[in-house]
């Protein structure tokens, strides 16, 4: 077997490689939450692309264990945004998880569609071209992180994270419908 030289490895890492720090996400907020997509694009500082998990179902025959192919789950989303100082995405996510389940009446919107988003993460080319879409369907704030506060942090801007649950994803390259054979 030849030994591949640094040559050869850098003809095959197409495009130079995918940047982690080229991305944009998008967060759609529903109507009454009155959040603001394009500023939150622009404040996210930090997403994923997502992963999935294959459940396997046990299936003992004859002293084997035969393991086959059980549901799909899918890991929350966690973005980290960076806070302004009008808390414009703060307050948006805030009023989203209000609608859902109000404060003071425990109280909230009971159909799913009234409160559930799309959201999305693009990840980007050194040119600002999308190489590879992912769009989170029927997703919702399930985590606001607070923010901590300290005499001793100068020189930082405050961030937050917030988790989304999310029905599924779809990608653009990839086809989740059932694939026959």
């Amino acid at each position: 077997m030849a030994i591949l030289g640094v040559d050869d490895f850098k003809s095959k890492l197409r495009g130079g490689g995918a940047r982690p720090n080229l991305f944009k996400a998008t967060i759609n907020f529903p109507g009454y939450a009155n959040g603001d997509a394009e500023l939150t694009s622009f404040l996210c500082e930090t997403a994923q692309l997502p992963g999935s998990t294959m459940g396997q179902i046990i299936v003992p025959f004859r002293g084997r264990q035969l393991k086959m192919a059980g549901d799909r789950t899918f890991d929350a989303w966690t973005v980290t945004i960076i806070n302004d100082t009008d808390f414009a995405i703060r307050d948006a996510m805030e009023r989203w998880m209000n609608g859902m389940n109000a404060h003071s009446a425990n109280t909230g919107l009971s159909s799913p569609i009234a409160y559930e988003a799309d959201l999305k993460v693009d990840q980007l080319d050194r040119d600002g071209g999308v190489l590879k879409t992912y769009t989170f369907r029927g997703s919702f704030p399930q985590d606001l992180s607070p923010i901590d506060l300290a005499y001793s942090s100068n020189d930082e801007i405050e961030r937050f994270q917030v988790t989304f649950a999310y029905q599924y994803f779809e990608s653009n390259t990839t086809s989740l419908s059932l694939i026959h054979i």
